[in-house]
């Protein structure tokens, strides 16, 4: 059996796949097991920020896998120690907790708001508002929190607690907070649902609110953290200070990690027992984090971010066919005029690029270090696809 035929009679079909096999990459460059090439955009769903297999990534993760592959965390950790204190002092946060995916991060900072609430204000304050078309996850608590009616079926019962309103929408925010709300949960940028950007007006009004009601406040950077949008996180963009955030995906530059990070009103909620997980803090996956995080850092790598961005948007704006643009940074949701996004996604991938959907759209989340040539290639296809379809 090829790898195909082995994936569909051994792995649980939860997943509706391209049909390709990928066994190599470069950069933005991957090839399948018949040596065909690919200009990938989708990173993985913005995970490999570097790229594949950039080389100075493969050093570190390679360097530690031969010095120390994992310990319990009952003992310290360097790099973990390390990172941690990078991301503190690049975001002014105090605190992270360590895990192995954004549902996890996202698990970790609804555990904090509630206990947050729980040692000041007494149990019932646990409610946690989320918006509309919002994505935190797929564990059962994570999608109860995730706003998307879509997603609350099978698994009943889900976990209670969670309260929905709609974006950009400050009045229905508002009259939706009582005695019992403990956090707002959201996305600067809804992901899966569709490159939808908060209105920054909005957000800074949220912000404000929530604390003068000591409500807090948690951003979910899974998607749109370490660099994405052209700032380090896209919160940046807009002016506000979160109590929580959570990450994942992009700063593990292609392994497994997922960081709540907190401030200093919330350093201490937390006491030993009360969260965990076996692999956080992995030495090898934070040797990782730890150079994708000093490389993306960095004001020109992120204004190089800005300018491909800017350049790849003036080149689909152009696509006969394209309605709209949406983006931040190289986050991309590209709007069709009258095609099917999975029907000309799959076609794309036939011509040569690996590209995915968000709802109706066709979504970008190019490596952060692809080139202006494979930004080219990339439209190209895409313009040629939609021809196609015709």
């Amino acid at each position: 059996m090829n790898t195909k035929e082995k994936d569909q009679k051994y792995i649980m079909h939860t997943y509706g796949r391209y049909d390709v096999a990928l066994k190599s990459g470069k950069g933005a460059v991957a090839y399948d097991e018949n040596g065909k090439k690919y200009i990938d955009v989708s990173s993985g769903i913005g995970v490999n920020s570097l790229g594949y297999c950039n080389d100075g990534w493969v050093a570190a993760i390679s360097k530690q896998a031969g010095t120390i592959q994992h310990m319990s965390n009952y003992f310290y950790c360097e790099q973990a120690s390390n990172l941690a204190e990078k991301l503190c002092t690049l975001a002014d946060m105090a605190k992270v907790c360590f895990g192995n995916s954004g549902a996890e991060a996202n698990e970790c900072a609804i555990k904090i708001a509630r206990k947050y609430s729980f040692d000041k204000y007494g149990k019932d304050r646990n409610r946690i508002i989320t918006l509309n078309n919002s994505f935190h996850g797929r564990t059962v608590t994570t999608l109860s929190a995730t706003g998307q009616e879509v997603f609350h079926n099978y698994f009943f019962p889900f976990t209670q607690g969670f309260d929905y309103v709609d974006a950009n929408d400050i009045q229905q925010l508002k009259n939706a907070v009582t005695d019992k709300t403990c956090a707002v949960l959201f996305e600067v940028i809804q992901g899966e649902g569709g490159v939808n950007i908060l209105d920054k007006d909005y957000v800074q009004q949220l912000v404000k609110f929530c604390n003068e009601k000591d409500v807090l406040v948690i951003v979910d950077e899974v998607q749109t953290g370490i660099g994405r949008t052209g700032k380090l996180f896209a919160y940046e963009n807009l002016g506000i200070k979160p109590d929580l955030v959570t990450m994942a995906k992009g700063l593990g530059g292609g392994l497994p990690i997922g960081v709540c990070m907190c401030g200093d009103n919330l350093k201490d909620v937390m006491s030993p027992s009360t969260h965990g997980t076996t692999f956080g803090a992995n030495p090898v996956v934070c040797a990782g984090a730890n150079y994708v995080l000093d490389t993306v850092a960095n004001a020109d790598f992120l204004e190089e971010v800005n300018k491909k961005g800017k350049y790849l948007e003036t080149k689909l704006r152009k696509i006969d066919g394209v309605k709209n643009v949406r983006r931040m940074g190289l986050m991309v949701g590209i709007e069709l005029e009258n095609d099917d996004a999975h029907q000309i996604a799959a076609k794309c991938v036939e011509n040569g690029l690996l590209i995915i959907t968000a709802k109706d759209l066709l979504r970008m989340l190019p490596p952060l270090v692809i080139n202006y040539d494979e930004l080219d290639e990339a439209v190209n296809i895409i313009e040629k696809t939609l021809k196609e379809n015709r």
